[in-house]
């Protein structure tokens, strides 16, 4: 283990922020047995410490270590995602209530003012807030919304998007969420807009729409299901409209999900490569514009970190100190690896039947 890490400029033991210090027996044992799940469940126990997590993680996946470490759980995670249906109608709502139902006011102390847990615009941004709502903006541009459209939003969370694009936009808005403490808020937040909170799979919608947008949602529809997601956006949408998709993407396409965040985090969730979208807007949609703005990812997570430690004290004695090291190890993990360029944040934008002349790229 000291090998390795040395490959990656960490030092078991070492004075600088980003190397570990080992505080019980047993973890390199435990990360060559489990991977990724014994290296974060150590930490969860408290056996391993490093006081820039973020960093730490960000050597590791330039250095490639996890390409080295591939225990039988990577192998057991791959045949699961290849050969069984993880995010059938019947499991949709697994993540739901793990994830996204932990609360509103855990959600509220971490998040923006407007409650929007996806990557933040930070191009002209200085704060977390003015990032989300320049995102909102660049999404409602690139969609070119006009009075009166009617939008669907798929896995629209808290209902920022839905939110914002009726203010400023004056469209009416159908929002669907496997969360019923998100479409609880929701509809209590924004009584006086057009808009319209269901609990609801994406899979049983069939309303149609001038345009439609998915935020974050599609990590969790699985390969499986990703022609199904983009036949149903396909069949809902209005010759002529756009249909903007904004999902967290890795770099090669392979049937794994990380063991520690399947488990602990997002149950069920898997990452969609640029050749899995494309086969499944095949022959469906027209490309309009693919958007890569995953290096703003990692700024987002440091600043969701930075609400979550000060806002700590609310909740310790509610969710625990093993919560606290694990939600400390999922934000600060995923900020490294978004650092390393591992794992991206596209916007694509797709088209039925196309537009005319060259699409205005909105950036």
């Amino acid at each position: 283990m000291r090998d390795l890490l040395e490959q990656a400029d960490v030092r078991i033991g070492g004075s600088r922020p980003w190397d570990m210090q080992l505080l019980a027996p047993g973890v390199p044992e435990r990360v060559f047995a489990g991977g990724s799940m014994g290296l974060g469940e150590s930490y969860m126990d408290g056996d391993w410490e490093v006081e820039q997590l973020d960093e730490f993680f960000n050597r590791v996946m330039r250095a490639h270590l996890e390409q080295k470490v591939r225990p039988s759980t990577v192998i057991w995670q791959a045949l699961k995602s290849r050969f069984f249906n993880r995010q059938s109608l019947k499991r949709a709502y697994q993540v739901g209530e793990q994830h996204y139902d932990l609360g509103n006011d855990f959600y509220g102390a971490m998040l923006d003012r407007r409650m929007t847990y996806t990557c933040g615009y930070w191009k002209d941004a200085e704060t977390l807030d003015e990032a989300q709502e320049a995102k909102l903006e660049l999404i409602c541009r690139k969609l070119r919304l006009e009075p009166g459209m009617r939008v669907l939003d798929i896995g629209c969370g808290w209902g920022s998007f839905m939110a914002y694009a009726a203010e400023h936009y004056d469209v009416e808005c159908v929002g669907v969420t496997i969360s019923r403490e998100q479409a609880a808020w929701a509809r209590k937040q924004y009584p006086d807009l057009p808009l319209e909170f269901r609990l609801q799979d994406y899979r049983e919608v069939n309303d149609t729409f001038d345009r439609i947008v998915s935020v974050g949602m599609f990590e969790h529809v699985g390969n499986k299901n990703y022609r199904t997601f983009m036949d149903v956006a396909h069949r809902c949408l209005v010759d002529g409209g756009l249909f903007l998709l904004h999902t967290i993407g890795k770099n090669e396409r392979k049937p794994y999900t990380d063991p520690w965040i399947d488990r602990y985090i997002f149950p069920n969730g898997e990452l969609p490569s640029v050749g899995q979208i494309g086969d499944a807007v095949d022959n469906l949609f027209v490309l309009e514009d693919v958007h890569n703005f995953g290096a703003d990812y990692d700024r987002t997570l440091m600043a969701w970190y930075e609400n979550f430690e000060e806002n700590w004290p609310r909740f310790a004695k509610q969710l625990g100190p093993r919560f606290y090291r694990m939600w400390r190890y999922y934000l600060l993990s995923c900020a490294g690896i978004f650092r390393a360029r591992d794992i991206q944040l596209w916007q694509w934008v797709l088209s039925k039947g196309g537009v005319e002349g060259v699409y205005p790229r909105a950036v």
